[in-house]
């Protein structure tokens, strides 16, 4: 049934989204040089590595200059980016990831490769038994977590030590607890989450 769902509700986004996509995709290509779509590994469901698509939001040279976590006073974020991730239409390009079966709608957010290698083992097999999805509590509450990184001396040994804990205990509570009902709850917060300025 989530899977289902999860089909139905990405075809709705990708087609009725499709204008915003086009201003978003000629914004990109005017703001800096490079492609439109950013590609990263990410670890999936029993482990399985793929390639996550978001809209570029930093300079393509970016992973050589810099770390896979981003404050929100990188510089290597573009104009555009900076107006895209405030409002996560980066995140939009995800709804292939979820047609594709590599993501659902609602889940832990997958990470990189190198964090997920911190994971304690009993939270990384309960963690990694599900799809990862676009958005959950621990997006939610971790909206600014960009933000939270700029201000600190050492963004790395914050997000291990501070972030990813918090976050590892909300996913899993999510994957112990998961209904459609509380998906479709967690949808309508990531929207209100999102349209608050």
């Amino acid at each position: 049934m989530k899977r289902s769902l999860d089909v139905l509700l990405a075809a709705m986004g990708l087609a009725l989204l499709a204008p915003i996509w086009l201003a978003v995709a000629v914004w990109i290509k005017l703001d800096s040089p490079g492609p439109i779509l950013f590609r990263q590994e990410r670890v999936g469901r029993h482990a399985r590595v793929f390639r996550i698509r978001k809209f570029r939001t930093m300079a393509v040279d970016a992973p050589e200059r810099g770390p896979s976590i981003t404050a929100s006073t990188d510089p290597r974020i573009t104009r555009a980016g900076q107006f895209l991730r405030r409002y996560k239409l980066d995140e939009l390009p995800q709804l292939i990831d979820v047609l594709a079966g590599n993501m659902s709608i609602v889940g832990p957010r997958p990470e990189v490769p190198q964090y997920v290698a911190l994971y304690p083992p009993s939270t990384r097999e309960l963690v990694l038994s599900i799809r990862p999805g676009i958005t959950d509590d621990a997006a939610i509450l971790f909206r600014d977590e960009s933000q939270v990184l700029a201000a600190a001396a050492d963004p790395h040994t914050v997000y291990v030590r501070e972030i990813l804990p918090k976050k590892l205990a909300l996913y899993e509570k999510y994957v112990r607890t998961r209904s459609l009902a509380g998906d479709f709850a967690i949808i309508w917060r990531t929207l209100v989450r999102i349209a608050r300025p």
